[in-house]
């Protein structure tokens, strides 16, 4: 098993997978880690759905063009739940609020199913496992996604996770630095020096594209970037989640 120093610290997502199974003991590593997640209240405002089935995985992989997602071994879906608190609430006679409906009630979910996501990526790396996660899931056809997956209302899909044993090993796409990241005490204010910073990542993130093993692009950063958020403009999530039973109105 992998230190926790090179676990996170040699993370790379993984897009090509081998057909070998990973084993039920791994499988069990990687449930407990998820259910040790920590969370909200302790409330685990999460579920996670194991997808095997290759018809589904295949299924799910047409609704998002996302290759990794049937040829990986297993796709873990995250969902934000709130189902399972308000069965048991009613059960017990107890009136439910509508958390749901707020924003920090979507927060709640999506950083719970987010944090259980990368507990599981952990484990999985550390026993040589490959992982990548797969934010698309989410927002490429939400709603058939929810039909295939059988979701009642109060959950949605946060994101997935594709795990397998790795069939390549790219290189490591360089990070933005500490002092880009890391504000102490209070948020930068020079911001010339950022634009500085930033404008030397830039230029490292398309040396990368341009040398890296594999595929090979011209892409730089902050464009490529800003073309996701262009796409992302198209995307209709509010209407997704208000009819999981997510009404946000405070």
């Amino acid at each position: 098993m992998k230190s926790v120093k090179d676990t996170l610290l040699e993370r790379r997502s993984i897009r090509r997978y081998e057909r070998e199974a990973i084993s039920e003991g791994n499988m069990e590593l990687i449930y407990d880690a998820i259910r040790n997640t920590p969370t909200s209240y302790n409330g685990q405002q999460f579920s996670v759905i194991d997808v095997s089935d290759q018809e589904l995985k295949e299924k799910i992989y047409d609704l998002t063009g996302a290759k990794q997602i049937k040829t990986c071994n297993r796709f873990l879906i995250f969902l934000a739940d709130y189902n399972k608190i308000s069965l048991l609430a009613e059960d017990q006679n107890i009136t439910m609020p509508d958390f749901n409906n707020t924003v920090d009630g979507l927060i709640v979910g999506v950083v719970d199913a987010t944090l259980a996501m990368m507990s599981a990526l952990t484990m999985a790396e550390s026993l040589g496992l490959g992982t990548c996660p797969i934010g698309y899931a989410r927002t490429a056809a939400p709603e058939a996604l929810s039909n295939l997956l059988k979701l009642p209302q109060k959950t949605f899909v946060v994101c997935g996770l594709a795990i397998g044993v790795p069939r390549e090993m790219p290189d490591l796409k360089p990070k933005q630095p500490a002092s880009l990241m890391i504000h102490k005490d209070c948020y930068r204010s020079d911001e010339a020096a950022m634009v500085k910073e930033l404008n030397d990542y830039n230029i490292v993130v398309t040396e990368y594209n341009r040398t890296r093993a594999g595929e090979k692009s011209i892409n730089d950063w902050v464009a490529h970037i800003v073309s996701y958020y262009d796409e992302a403009m198209s995307y209709h999530m509010l209407r997704a989640l208000r009819r999981r039973g997510f009404d946000l109105h405070k």
